[in-house]
């Protein structure tokens, strides 16, 4: 499993590791790593000379950029290295070191004194790989004044840039850019030390980090505590692919309910209920406040039902998908939340719960498996706050949803979290933009409610059905060559594929 680790965790492994080596063998195993993946990216290039920039910081992060420095130049390769202050007085020990050795190879320097002639001669230069060693996981501050406008320079390129550890200026645990209203570096790629963080695959981390490659750098596993944050994998749940008995019918793979359609959202259920059937259920019903259609032509497997007519006795109820938020809709949330049934809550139920603290106490005393999966704005509400405190530390959020509700939380968004109530993180590397888009949420709840009307736990339902949406969506892009106007109907056909591919490999 890919484990991620906070930043705090990083320094303890460290410290604990770096006691029992002699002063450098990290820095210089960073460097190794860095010039190994920088020659790899350096192979690709067309340029007959290719040219390297190296942007160094003054701590162990620089120490790092300039130890690999020193590697390419011994190699042959054109290195110019550019020395950038954050005005700290005290350099450590195996960054002052690395210094020295830089100073004595090949490396030309660029000259750090006269920023500005700097800057517009690098502008100026066809550089085949930009190297980001500036600032690590320890960027307390905003980047201002030079190394902001450095910064700028940097995304403007066209080459390959590669992060070191961490973009500088992205905060490492939650993928944000470090101070208000400023600025990171957008990497191709990022070689991250020790282990994966968090940062880099969610909030504005996927947009700044790029292809992510991890260098443990031999780091033994004794030093490493436990975590309870991890990447999603198709490992983590894959011990619920099972291939199917001949000797079943429609009933063994579970009876599910969409419980929403008010006026003018009528779509909503028939794509959550379509979604259900294609990712395995083995009925599904549309269930409408009000005047439900006779039939989908699209997809006539679906049967539409009106709620007061409904027993609700399937074995999993979504309530959300076009839901309203009218009395009814919340006599009907009431409903759900006191059956004691596995439920997914979505949409229009969450926005319903975020009004009345009756139905929140009711919904946290459930026993039944829940899954709630708001968006950051209805996460906002729940939680009585507004979306920018939600996204300033999603990790955090999602927690302490699942902690308030007693519910597997999926917060949706860019690296969308799935959470427990005992507090375990995972994030999901899968999805593109294709999934901005009308209706994919709904479709999200209906893959997750199928998974488990047939027996699957709340959590690697969660876990099964974001992974599958989010790849759903990969594969789409590249079909389409590119992700913009994927539709939501187009996502639980392509899930289907990648759910019975996984089965069989399984």
């Amino acid at each position: 499993m890919n484990a991620l680790y906070s930043i705090n965790a990083i320094r303890t492994i460290e410290r604990a590791a770096l006691a029992d080596l002699p002063t450098g063998t990290l820095m210089q195993r960073a460097g190794r790593e860095a010039a190994k993946l920088a020659m790899s990216l350096l192979s690709s290039s067309t340029q007959i000379k290719k040219e390297v920039l190296v942007l160094a910081g003054p701590g162990n992060n620089g120490g790092d950029a300039l130890e690999m420095a020193v590697l390419l130049a011994d190699s042959g390769i054109s290195v110019s290295v550019l020395l950038v202050s954050n005005r700290k007085k005290n350099q450590p020990e195996e960054a002052r070191q690395a210094r020295q050795k830089a100073v004595k190879s090949a490396i030309h320097w660029e000259d750090a004194l006269s920023l500005q002639t700097t800057f517009e001669s690098l502008k100026r230069r066809n550089w085949a790989l930009v190297v980001d060693g500036m600032f690590g996981i320890g960027l307390k501050e905003a980047l201002t004044g030079n190394r902001n406008k450095l910064v700028r320079i940097v995304n403007s390129f066209q080459c390959p840039i590669l992060a070191l550890d961490v973009p500088s200026g992205l905060n490492a645990d939650t993928g944000n850019v470090v101070g208000n209203d400023s600025i990171a570096v957008r990497a191709t790629h990022t070689l991250t030390f020790i282990a994966d963080k968090p940062g880099l695959h969610t909030g504005k981390g996927r947009d700044h980090a790029g292809e992510v490659h991890v260098a443990s750098l031999d780091v033994d596993k004794k030093y490493f505590p436990a975590t309870d944050c991890w990447l999603n994998t198709p490992e983590l749940f894959g011990h619920f692919l099972k291939p199917r008995l001949h000797d079943t019918h429609k009933g063994s793979y579970g009876r599910i309910a969409i419980l929403g359609g008010a006026e003018g959202m009528g779509g909503a259920p028939v794509l959550a209920a379509r979604a259900a059937l294609y990712t395995g259920a083995g009925l599904a019903y549309a269930v409408y406040l009000k005047n439900p259609p006779s039939y989908d032509p699209v997809s006539p497997e679906v049967m539409f039902r009106a709620a007061h007519r409904f027993d609700f006795s399937a074995d999993v109820t979504v309530i959300g998908p076009g839901l309203g938020q009218s009395p009814v809709a919340g006599n009907y949330l009431a409903r759900t939340i006191a059956s004691g049934k596995p439920a997914v809550f979505d949409a229009d139920a969450l926005n319903i719960l975020s009004e009345n603290p009756a139905l929140q106490f009711s919904f946290s005393e459930r026993n039944a498996p829940s899954v709630m999966t708001p968006h950051p704005l209805e996460a906002a509400r729940l939680l009585g706050r507004d979306s920018a405190f939600v996204q300033s530390d999603r990790l955090n959020a999602g927690r302490t949803l699942a902690e308030q509700f007693n519910a597997v939380i999926v917060l949706k968004g860019s690296g969308t979290l799935v959470c427990s109530p005992d507090g375990k993180t995972v994030i999901n590397p899968t999805g593109n933009p294709g999934l901005a888009t009308a209706g994919t949420g709904d479709v999200l709840s209906g893959m997750t409610g199928a998974l488990m009307a047939q027996g699957w736990p709340a959590w690697e339902a969660a876990l099964a059905a974001v992974w599958l949406h989010g790849k759903a969506a990969d594969v789409l892009e590249k079909e389409r060559h590119g992700c913009v106007g994927i539709t939501a109907g187009e996502i639980a056909p392509k899930a289907r594929f990648l759910l019975n591919e996984l089965i069989e490999i399984r």
